[in-house]
């Protein structure tokens, strides 16, 4: 739907409410007591006294509100409805009473102020609907407002992601190919994989949570060809139901992390641990943990920041995260409370 058909709605459905209001309001108008019982008599000319509400509660409402009271000019707002509620008055007062009712005496001051104050409360009444309608509404906004940049937020940390591990697996391919190493068609295979559930299979909020963890074992795989039998990895899981859901991509940069900072500084007795266990509320725990020479903190890449704040906003409340760094190995836990498909 676009912009214009969503505009016409939303007038349209105010339009709707505002006609609502405004048959419930002359409802209180016309009622009236008599013994301590409530009576409704419906006459013609009251019709021509709410038709005088009418006209000045759309000019506050659609003129003096906008214009004046959300531009936060209060005084223009109040000397502006002053008038109008002044208008009012005298039309009720000096032009539809002595039409109504023929031969009757001018308005006294205590009549006036009776008049007053009955105009003042429909018009309060009336304004005031219209005014909880434009908070509602700009509620509704800013709710989607605030979805819409929490998506850009995850799509720009999301884009962040794939095209660090592209360039690292593309320099990878570029060397073994350089070599004619048999182990090409399998990086080539892998590799494809991988992009194609980054790419395609990762476009919801959440996916399952046996789908993600395949993905992982087949990115791990990916990078164990690295190693080249310098080091042992292993990858362990524990109780993975098939119905838990878990938002897509965000184990993955702690696994990059541990093999990138592994590698940068031996070459040999590379030490890497994954597992992840669910128990029986829900709750996932992802542990890693890796050895690593001390040339560079790996809490200074923008990864792990990265899936902090997709953390923050994907699971607020929801998680706790512990990152150690004692000597030459480097810890990671994460606990999520997991929802169910």
């Amino acid at each position: 739907m676009d912009s214009s058909a969503t505009q016409h709605k939303s007038v349209k459905k105010e339009w709707i409410f505002q006609i609502i209001i405004h048959l419930l309001v002359f409802h209180f108008v016309i009622m009236d007591h008599e013994k301590g019982q409530l009576r409704y008599e419906l006459h013609w000319y009251q019709l021509w006294f709410f038709l005088n509400y009418v006209w000045a509660n759309l000019l506050i409402s659609y003129v003096f509100l906008p214009k004046f009271f959300y531009s936060k000019k209060y005084l223009q707002f109040g000397l502006y409805t002053l008038f109008v509620l002044v208008g009012v008055l005298f039309i009720e007062e000096f032009l539809l009473d002595p039409y109504v009712f023929p031969g009757t005496r001018m308005a006294d001051f205590k009549g006036v102020l009776l008049s007053s104050g009955k105009i003042l409360s429909v018009l309060v009444a009336l304004a005031g609907m219209k005014i909880a309608w434009d908070a509602t509404q700009r509620q509704r906004e800013l709710d989607e407002l605030k979805v819409m940049v929490k998506e850009s937020e995850l799509s720009y940390l999301n884009s962040q992601i794939n095209p660090h591990f592209l360039f690292n697996n593309l320099n990878n391919l570029y060397s073994y190919a350089v070599e004619q190493s048999p182990k090409t068609p399998e990086i080539i295979l892998g590799l494809s994989g991988v992009l194609r559930y980054m790419l395609y299979e990762c476009r919801e909020t959440t996916v399952l949570l046996s789908k993600e963890i395949e993905h992982l074992r087949n990115f791990i795989q990916l990078y164990e060809l690295q190693i080249e039998g310098r080091g042992t990895v292993e990858f362990d899981t524990e109780n993975i139901a098939e119905d838990y859901q878990i938002s897509p991509l965000i184990l993955n940069v702690f696994v990059e992390n541990a093999f990138k900072h592994s590698q940068s500084g031996q070459s040999d007795q590379i030490k890497i641990a994954v597992s992840i266990k669910v128990n029986e509320s829900g709750e996932l725990t992802f542990i890693c943990q890796n050895n690593y020479f001390p040339v560079e903190s790996p809490l200074k890449g923008i990864g792990l920041e990265n899936v902090k704040k997709r953390l923050n906003l994907l699971y607020p409340e929801q998680y706790e995260l512990k990152i150690d760094q004692n000597g030459e190995e480097f810890f990671v836990k994460l606990k999520i409370k997991l929802s169910k498909a």
